[in-house]
């Protein structure tokens, strides 16, 4: 799964939240989404390719960030320590 790729210190965290969490199930489709659309930009001999790439990363750390924020609202809810 992408979310427990890029944040593996959350690994419990997000798969209770997948479980629970609707919207975060979309978010980590999204990121997955957003990952694949930037590995086959990475590969691509398009002349535009690069320009995709950066949008696409950002797209990436943007969803990141919400993943990382929904985390730590899901920690502030149960009173776990935070760890990003």
């Amino acid at each position: 799964m992408a979310a427990i790729r890029r944040l593996p210190r959350h690994k419990k965290a997000i798969e209770e939240l997948v479980l629970f969490s609707e919207s975060f199930r979309g978010l980590c489709g999204d990121l997955a989404d957003a990952e694949a659309a930037l590995q086959l930009w990475q590969t691509s001999g398009d002349t535009g390719a690069a320009a995709r790439c950066l949008e696409y990363g950002h797209i990436v750390d943007g969803l990141e960030a919400e993943l990382r924020q929904a985390i730590h609202e899901r920690q502030t809810q149960l009173g776990t320590p935070r760890q990003m």
